[in-house]
């Protein structure tokens, strides 16, 4: 293929690597990037907070939260399911209400038909009659101000003011709270407080945020960290590595108080989710710009 110098433009021949470079420089073309380990929460972090943890609390889908951060977390989501459901109830009783009148006005057609069919006035003959009103002069101005029009918004251009705009129905609210990652529905009740382990137990000074390396495994000894898989045991909230949970399936016993386990009472810590991308899913980002044509 024919290599361009640096002023020739006159070749009809553009190779690819001479478009992906004027690409970039011009800006064209997406861009492409993985994401760095700096992007990755630990796995001792909160999803919700992506700050370590204070007092550890796992789903039964192995979701790590800080509890003060899903709590507040689950009393924003009942105040917001409350005003939607106060609201729903107003759509209610507007709706009862317009069926009543429609239904007194349908009782009150059908008396003045049944009057009408016996020959007999729905109006008393001592009554004088109703002085109608004189006939207004059309007025030949040209303004949206007259006629009774300036108690109106001219708004022509909101949609909720058209003419023909009728007000959205809302939808009952679902009562149930969801998980923020897998969204599952979330109790209380199926919170696991979490135990961990802490490296240097003695050395209280310094925080938590600014270790390294922060808990290890009570059974192996081995430090915790994104690249080593681990579970947690339900019955006290030890967390583990998965290479001790293989040989804690053989008699499944607690490895700490020798009680008896079962399969349930091992969950799996998720790890490795961001703040900006799904968890555990494509680590890449893409952003799309204008494409450069050849």
């Amino acid at each position: 293929m024919t290599r361009h110098s640096k002023n020739c433009t006159a070749n009809a021949v553009y190779s690819y690597h001479e478009k992906q470079k004027d690409a970039k420089v011009s800006g064209y073309g997406s861009l492409k990037m993985r994401m760095s380990k700096d992007a990755i929460k630990d796995f001792d972090c909160c999803s919700l907070s992506l700050q370590v943890c204070r007092e550890p609390i796992l789903t039964k889908e192995g979701i790590l939260f800080d509890r003060q951060s899903i709590l507040e977390y689950m009393v924003a989501k009942k105040n917001e399911i409350n005003r939607k459901m106060k609201e729903f109830e107003k759509q209610c009783k507007r709706e009862q209400l317009e069926l009543e009148e429609l239904a007194q006005a349908e009782q009150r057609s059908k008396v003045e038909k049944l009057l009408k069919a016996e020959g007999v006035s729905s109006t008393s003959s001592a009554t004088p009659p109703a002085i109608l009103p004189a006939p207004k002069v059309k007025d030949k101005a040209i303004s949206n101000m007259v006629n009774g029009k300036d108690k109106k918004l001219p708004a022509f251009w909101l949609p909720s003011l058209t003419p023909h705009a009728a007000p959205s129905r809302k939808e009952k609210p679902d009562k149930t709270v969801y998980c923020p990652v897998t969204c599952k529905p979330l109790k209380i009740k199926d919170f696991i407080d979490v135990k961990f382990t802490k490296v240097n137990e003695s050395d209280e000074r310094q925080s938590l945020q600014g270790k390294r390396d922060r808990y290890k495994c009570p059974v192996s000894g081995d430090v915790l960290g994104n690249n080593i898989p681990c579970a947690i045991l339900r019955t006290t909230g030890d967390v583990v590595t998965m290479e001790v949970v293989k040989l804690i399936k053989k008699d499944m016993q607690h490895p700490i108080n020798g009680q008896k386990l079962s399969d349930s009472d091992i969950i799996p810590i998720i790890r490795g989710g961001t703040g900006f991308s799904t968890v555990n899913g494509d680590m890449a980002i893409k952003k799309h710009r204008p494409v450069l044509q050849a």
